[in-house]
C-alpha cells in the first residue's frame, strides 16, 4: 500500500494517478478524499489528530506527505509542526517509509542556483516554518530513526486550477481574455515546475530504495527563460497580441491592504525582484529524466485551460 497524505491538491492529484506504474495499492487520505482514477481506498483524516493519522497510515509500505495548508504564516506555524510530528511517529511506529514533498521558502534569498546542498537561510516567517519541520524530518533520518526522503520543488505551473503565479497571473487571466500580469519586471528568471514532472519525479523517489536518506530537487527546466518570455509562450496559443501589465511593488502592497491572499504573499516578494533559479540536475543524472520545457508546458497549460479537459501529459 501506498498513501497519500495531503491528496486532494495539484501534486496529491496527479501523483495518484502516477503510483499506478508502481503499484495498483494506493490510499488517498484528506479531510474529504475524492477518487482519482477510480481504483483508490479513500480515509478521511485530520492531520492534526494523531490518532487518526496512526490509521491512515497503517499497513501503508510508502506514504507521501504532500498536503497543502491555507497560505497563512499563523496557521503554517501552529499547524506545520504537529502534522510533522505525527506522520513521523506513524511512520515510525508502522515501519513505513515517508516521502515529504517540500518547497523552497527555507532558502531564502539565493545569489546563485539553488542546489540541494544550498543551506537553510530564511528571510519570511514561512520559510522558517519550513526551515523547521525540515529540518524535524533531517533530525530523524539522520539518527537512522526512520526511512525517509525529501523532494523539494521550486513553484508550480501546470493543467490545473492551482494558486500558482504563473497560473494565476499569466495563464488564467489571458485564458479570460485579461492582460497577463507580472511582479516587479518581465525581465528576471524565475524557476517554475511543471506539476506532471513535481508527480512523477516524486513517485520514482518513493519508488527507488537507494533515494531514500537524502533531499532531492525534483525535475525543472533549467533553461529558465525570462518571465516575459514566459508570457510570450502562453500568448502565441491565443494568436493575438497581448500587452504584459507589470505590478510594481507599490501596487500589491496596496492590494495586500485588503486582500488577505495578496497580503500573505508580501514577504514572499524577495523571489520575484531577482533571478531565482532551482537546479535539479542531480536528479535528471540519477533517472535519465529530461524536465518538461517552459515551451510545451506554458503552452499545453493554456490548451487544457482554454478547453476545459486535461490534455495527455506524457507521450
Amino acid at each position: 500500500m501506498q498513501t497519500i497524505l495531503g491528496s486532494g491538491g495539484a501534486i496529491g492529484t496527479q501523483l495518484a494517478e502516477e503510483l499506478l506504474d508502481f503499484t495498483k495499492k494506493v490510499r488517498l487520505v484528506s479531510r474529504n478524499p475524492k477518487q482519482v482514477t477510480g481504483m483508490e481506498e479513500l480515509m478521511s483524516c485530520d492531520l492534526l489528530r494523531r490518532k487518526e493519522v496512526m490509521r491512515a497510515v497503517k499497513g501503508s509500505e510508502i506514504v507521501y506527505l504532500t498536503v497543502g495548508l491555507k497560505y497563512n504564516h499563523k496557521t503554517w506555524r501552529r499547524e506545520w509542526p504537529v502534522i510533522m510530528q505525527n506522520v513521523i511517529d506513524a511512520c515510525k511506529i508502522h515501519h513505513a517509509k515517508l516521502v515529504f514533498f517540500d518547497n523552497v521558502y527555507m532558502y531564502g534569498k539565493v545569489d546563485s542556483w539553488m542546489m540541494e546542498s544550498s543551506p537553510f537561510n530564511p528571510c519570511s516567517m514561512k520559510g522558517e516554518v519550513r526551515a523547521k519541520i525540515a529540518t524535524m524530518l533531517l533530525d530523524e533520518m539522520n539518527c537512522g530513526n526512520i526511512n525517509a526522503l525529501i523532494a523539494r520543488a521550486p513553484d508550480f505551473y501546470g493543467p490545473a486550477h492551482i494558486n500558482s503565479i504563473l497560473n494565476k497571473l499569466v495563464i488564467e487571466r489571458l485564458n479570460k481574455r485579461q492582460k497577463p500580469q507580472v511582479l516587479f519586471s518581465a525581465g528576471y528568471r524565475h524557476s517554475f515546475i511543471y506539476t506532471p514532472d513535481a508527480a512523477r519525479g516524486t513517485a520514482l523517489l518513493g519508488n527507488t530504495p537507494s533515494a531514500y536518506q537524502q533531499t532531492w530537487h525534483l525535475p525543472t527546466d533549467h533553461r529558465v527563460p525570462f518571465i516575459g518570455e514566459l508570457v510570450e509562450y502562453a500568448k502565441e496559443e491565443l494568436l493575438r497580441k497581448v500587452k504584459i501589465e507589470v505590478l510594481p511593488l507599490w501596487q500589491v502592497k496596496l492590494a495586500g491592504i485588503v486582500i488577505p491572499q495578496i497580503r500573505e504573499t508580501l514577504e514572499m516578494m524577495y523571489q520575484y525582484d531577482r533571478d531565482y533559479l532551482f537546479d535539479s540536475g542531480r536528479f535528471q543524472a540519477e533517472f535519465n529524466y529530461i524536465p518538461t520545457t517552459y515551451e510545451y508546458g506554458v503552452k499545453n497549460t493554456m490548451s487544457c485551460f482554454q478547453f476545459n479537459e486535461l490534455y495527455p501529459l506524457r507521450d
